[in-house]
This record gives structure tokens, sequence and C-alpha cells, in this order.
């Protein structure tokens, strides 16, 4: 299947920086630190596919997202980039760099391992999006009721109501709800890289308080990054990004240094 023409938010003067979002995000979700690392990277900002202004497409594999990736970076010239990737987009920027190394720099990965995601509160959230039709909605707050029982954290809801757009007056989600949901088994799991590796320098990125990232996954990240180091950022969970900013921008300047 061909790529799709990826749609990127560029921000800062420096060598490149790619930043890839999680599932149910947006490059806009990644403004702030994007602006926090301008003086140092050129940063794209990218919508993964499916997601935000990109396109959509019925297929979303880790490797059609990778080669996503790939055609931007090649698009724009910009090899070899250093690469940064959150949850969903964590395992598109692995599978990248495992699959072609020489686009990539250094590799960033933050809350995520390469291994298949324990639980899966992800396909209760699609259900709960696809149950609402934004469209008989006045405003945002109506919507935001309608997901309050199905998903109580307020947090969370206002992280996903990100994806509410207007048309015309009229409200939709920017998420491609049914691809999503038809590509879950896939975006929970992760491919089988047992020949690959990537050499180059990798830093991961574990909120304290999640459960995506753990020490017991040390064996599957040095089997496939042997170069790799594992840090933790304290009082944060799977969003660390947000929940520590500051010292989340402290380490991956240091990972970029």
């Amino acid at each position: 299947m061909a790529a799709v023409n990826l749609a990127a938010q560029v921000t800062g003067d420096g060598p490149p920086l790619v930043i890839l979002h999680g599932l149910f995000g947006s490059a806009r979700n990644w403004s702030s630190i994007a602006r926090r690392l301008g003086d140092i990277r050129q940063v794209h900002a990218l919508d993964l596919r499916n997601h935000g202004a990109s396109p959509w497409a019925e297929r979303m594999t880790y490797a059609d997202m990778a080669e996503d990736v790939a055609a931007y970076i090649e698009g724009q010239q910009l090899a070899p980039a250093d690469l940064l990737g959150h949850s969903m987009g964590g395992k598109a920027a692995m599978v990248l760099a495992l699959t072609r190394p020489e686009l990539i720099g250094r590799l960033i990965v933050v809350d995520i391992a390469p291994v298949a995601s324990r639980g899966d509160g992800f396909s209760g959230i699609v259900q709960a999006l696809q149950g609402v039709d934004p469209a008989t909605a006045q405003r945002r707050t109506e919507v935001d009721q309608w997901l309050a029982d199905a998903i109580p954290e307020a947090g969370l809801r206002a992280f996903l109501l990100q994806n509410l757009v207007s048309d015309d007056g009229h409200l939709r989600w920017r998420l491609n709800l049914d691809a999503i949901a038809a590509n879950m088994p896939a975006l929970t799991g992760f491919p089988d890289q047992a020949a690959a590796r990537y050499s180059g320098p990798t830093t991961f990125l574990a909120g304290e308080l999640s459960d995506y990232l753990r020490p017991r996954d040390e064996p599957a990240i040095h089997r496939l990054f042997p170069a790799a180091r594992l840090l933790e950022i304290g009082q944060a969970g799977h969003w660390p990004h947000a929940e520590q900013p500051e010292r989340f921008v402290e380490l991956v300047r240091q990972a970029l240094a």
C-alpha cells in the first residue's frame, strides 16, 4: 500500500527532529514541546495517518505508519533525522528505525516498549467515541457530557475532545474511528522484528506511574536496540511530556546532545 502524505507542523531551526504522537493524538498536542526544542532543532511534528490533518486509510499497521514517516523524511530531505515517538508513535518510530536505520540519527521512545501492550483500554475509548454523533451537538460541552459515563476521567476526555472540529457549524471527529477500531489488534501489538537491530543512540523515557514501559521490558528493548538506555520521569504517567514538561524537555535535550 502506498504511503500517505502526512501533515506536519514545523518550527525552530537546526538539525531535524521528527515527532510522532500517540493514539488519538496529533501534532498539535506537541506544539509546546516543539517550541521549547526549537532553539536546538527544526522540529517536524507529524499527524500520523487517520489522525489530525493527515489523510485517512483503511490499513494502519506499524509498517504502514513507518513507511509514511520514511516518505516524509525522504521527501523533505531530512535524513538522517532524529526521531521521537510517544506510545503508538513510539512503536512506529521503533519499526522505522529497525527497518530503515539509514534514515534515523538518534531515537527517543516515550513510555512504550517493543512488545504487545498489556490490557486494552483503547477499544473501549473507540467504542465510546463511535457511540456519540457530534454532528447532533450544539457545543463541545454536550459531547463531553455524553462521553462522561464511558470515560469518567475529565483529563482524558479533554484530550480526546481536541479531535472535535467544526465544519460549517457542525462538529465531527477528525479521527478515522472505523479504521482505528479495525486495526486495533495491530495497534496494541508489536510486529515481529526478530532479525532486526538498531544500533544507533536510543533513549527510552518511562513515566514512573505508567505500566506501559517497565524494567521487565529491558530484555526486549536491548535485544532490538543494543545501545538503548532507559530513564524514568518521576511523578508522571503515560503522558510525561504533558505531566512533567520541564523534566521531559531536559531529558530530551540530553538525549539529543
